[in-house]
């Protein structure tokens, strides 16, 4: 655990653009500090972070004072978002291939049922039951960066619930005033919660919405999987001028040879009856290998959907291995670009990953709606700002798995040298007034 003294270089630098959202200097310094806890605090929820800092002043803010001015004060929150798109859209063009991914992830709170957002379901990744919250997520990725630039936690499904209260304590009439309020109240709620619910495929396509209307990534075009797959999705991406890339389920079907037939029974009828279709492919991945695949490729015709080019892929030359269906609204694109957008689709997964284990994605311990869109927002900003940290040659860690590339922990190492630096020149000024180390102790880490 280390005392955090004064904001590091990285994240004091980071920040500067987005300076003018906040409206007075405390605040922006309880969120600076904030932020550089998600980095560095093992503990990473308001009281964790709050117990690394060291204050220059004799009277030290509250911990109060930091929640307040991270969840609480009237910055604006929900420009954060689209002005981080506008930061990091700059590291964006001229990069190469650009593929915006679209997924979600699950926050666990298995001790936090009263977080917003939670819910107690069936965890498919953990196979249990468990509370989390279901947060929709966009990221946009070239060969050096991975950004987040799109958080969204999906409301909470009460209205059901609510629907069945609502039928079970109808009464026929309400005499008293006070009883036909609280009744017209609970409606009123009801109405207010089931309006704002959104299935994940509708905020799915709300973001794309909101991305493309801001034209900060013309060049990117879009993959995703086929839980988010839809028809008002991929018209919507269409009708922007972009194409897109989705995995399909084996059931799907499609038009082959005048008749409807599943996509998995046309795939092991071409392993069997034509082998020779599947074609060698050399694709090269986002970390710059090359791998090969053998893909058959053909425009079909999909119910609703119209004329969409598939690609059925396998990892072995002996087909031996199950296939991976991919679509894509490009017809004009071979089987090794639409392989190639597809590949860069995992690039979100470890952008969740990085969020979880690093700047604290699913730590926060908050239970109102905003103050939990304000730590998503700000563990996003966070992400960006370590992949941006400057690093210079390490010579005392080297990894044999990475000879000549950064690796994040080499980068949240650097950010962690500055916050060290910074405590070492208070306890140089320390002693050179003559305190001593019990009162250092004192100063950076109260009893």
């Amino acid at each position: 655990m280390l005392p955090l003294v004064e904001i590091p270089n990285t994240i004091r630098r980071g920040l500067a653009p987005y300076r003018s959202l906040f409206c007075r200097d405390a605040g922006f310094e309880h969120i600076s500090r904030y932020l550089s806890g998600l980095i560095l605090s093992p503990n990473k929820t308001v009281q964790g972070i709050y117990d690394l800092q060291v204050w220059a002043e004799a009277s030290a803010p509250s911990r109060r004072a930091m929640h307040e001015a991270v969840f609480e004060a009237g910055w604006a929150c929900e420009q954060l978002m689209p002005r981080h798109r506008e930061v990091v859209s700059a590291d964006h063009r001229g990069r190469g291939r650009e593929v915006i991914s679209l997924d979600w992830t699950f926050a666990h709170h298995d001790r936090g049922p009263h977080i917003w957002g939670v819910s107690a379901a069936w965890d498919y990744t953990q196979r249990r039951y468990g509370r989390y919250q279901t947060v929709l997520t966009a990221a946009i990725a070239n060969r050096d960066l991975i950004d987040g630039i799109e958080v969204k936690v999906q409301s909470p499904k009460v209205h059901e619930k609510e629907l069945a209260y609502l039928k079970a304590t109808v009464q026929a009439s309400y005499e008293q005033m006070e009883a036909a309020r609280v009744r017209l109240l609970e409606l009123l709620h009801h109405a207010q919660h089931r309006q704002a619910y959104q299935k994940r495929t509708e905020m799915a396509v709300a973001i794309v919405q909101e991305l493309e209307q801001e034209g900060y990534f013309p060049e990117a075009h879009y993959a995703f999987d086929n839980g988010l797959l839809t028809l008002d999705l991929a018209r919507e991406i269409e009708g922007r001028g972009k194409h897109w890339v989705s995995e399909v389920e084996g059931s799907r079907h499609i038009q082959w040879v005048g008749q409807w037939r599943r996509v998995d029974e046309i795939a092991r009828e071409l392993r069997s009856a034509h082998p020779e279709s599947f074609r060698p492919v050399q694709v090269r991945c986002r970390n710059g290998e090359t791998k090969s695949y053998w893909a058959f490729t053909k425009v079909v015709r999909l119910k609703r959907y119209g004329r969409k080019r598939l690609v059925i892929v396998h990892e072995q030359a002996e087909l031996s291995d199950a296939p991976r269906f991919l679509l894509t609204d490009a017809q004009h694109w071979e089987s090794r670009r639409v392989i190639e957008t597809w590949s860069d689709r995992w690039a979100i997964e470890v952008f969740h990953e990085f969020g979880k284990q690093v700047t604290g994605l699913e730590s926060a311990q908050i239970r109102k709606e905003e103050a939990v869109k304000r730590h998503f927002r700000l563990s996003c900003v966070a992400q960006s700002l370590v992949q941006r940290a400057a690093v210079g040659k390490s010579t005392s860690e080297r990894f044999a798995f990475t000879p000549e590339q950064v690796t994040v922990g080499q980068k949240v190492r650097t950010i962690a040298r500055e916050a060290l630096y910074g405590l070492l020149k208070l306890v140089e000024r320390q002693l050179a007034q003559g305190h001593s180390c019990e009162h250092i102790l004192e100063v950076c880490m109260p009893a």
